[in-house]
């Protein structure tokens, strides 16, 4: 029996104005302008529907600093979803972006990688380094989901339904795992901070907050391995998802895209274009000073 075809939505929910040496191991020579956003993902078929992590809130946006644009649980009643009705809510991994709001689903199954809530309890959330990027309260959350028998746990890869596979990919976060949907354009692979941008796995550089280097590179790695083409991944946080890829209605034009179907153009010819529109801003002040920028 064919695996069913499911719709698949990024759903955007927040963004935060940055700077691309915040993006890159190793800062960037051509530092500039990077803004960064912020997703919650849908994925619906088979007669399920699976939410792909769960965003944060106002209280959390404002701590943090970030723009918060809409709830991205309330923003599921655009698709006919309650989030009282959701019965299975995939977690990438625990860190405050992906893991907030996971008590507005009461009535889901949370699906982890095991080795994700051993990091985020364990001994290394000693150092702010690292314990900066979770919220306590959304951690203990999930022990106390844990108790109450609503966490499945995966040792690696697994299927979570027919079409729909987590595949482990820690260095980011020592749990992390991105999600592969299959779609009437074949198997989508959401990287998830796998790959914050498109640049971070074209480039090979990965982003600043890192667990293991090495696993983030290999991250890469299998991202590559589990699509068909660049074009079927669709990273964590880049703006460009929501150019190269159209809105299910006129209605959600800025608050949501389909990534059941092909993007408008391949992301590399974005990148060109956003790193173009970089130099030019790098050489303008050399074309008054040439001295001083040699």
């Amino acid at each position: 029996m064919a695996d069913p075809e499911y719709e698949l939505f990024a759903i955007r929910y927040a963004t935060r104005d940055a700077q691309r040496s915040e993006h890159f191991i190793g800062r960037d020579p051509h530092d500039g302008p990077m803004p960064m956003d912020y997703f919650m993902w849908l994925a619906r078929g088979g007669g399920r529907s699976f939410v792909i992590d769960t965003g944060f809130n106002a209280e959390i946006a404002k701590q943090r600093r970030r723009t918060f644009l809409r709830c991205p649980v309330e923003t599921l009643r655009a698709f006919d979803i309650d989030a009282a009705d959701v019965r299975d809510v995939i977690l990438t991994h625990l860190h405050y972006d992906h893991a907030g709001n996971f008590d507005r689903f009461p009535n889901a199954r949370f699906h982890l990688q095991e080795r994700e809530l051993a990091y985020a309890t364990g001994r290394y959330m000693q150092y702010p380094r690292l314990s900066h990027s979770f919220e306590v309260d959304d951690v203990c959350g999930i022990v106390r989901l844990n108790y109450a028998r609503r966490v499945l746990f995966y040792d690696g890869d697994a299927e979570i339904a027919p079409g729909l596979t987590v595949h482990a990919a820690g260095g980011h976060s020592a749990g992390l795992q991105f999600v592969r949907v299959n779609t009437r354009r074949g198997p989508v692979v959401l990287a998830s901070d796998v790959s914050h941008f498109y640049e971070n796995m074209t480039s090979e550089r990965p982003f600043t907050t890192a667990f293991h280097v090495g696993d983030m590179l290999v991250g890469f790695d299998r991202l590559r391995a589990a699509a068909p083409d660049a074009d079927h991944i669709v990273p964590g946080h880049d703006p460009l998802v929501m150019k190269l890829y159209p809105a299910p209605s006129s209605d959600l034009s800025g608050v949501a895209v389909r990534l059941d179907v092909p993007p408008s153009g391949p992301a590399h010819s974005w990148e060109v274009e956003r790193g173009n529109a970089r130099n030019n801003e790098d050489q303008a002040p050399c074309e008054r000073s040439r001295n001083e920028c040699d």
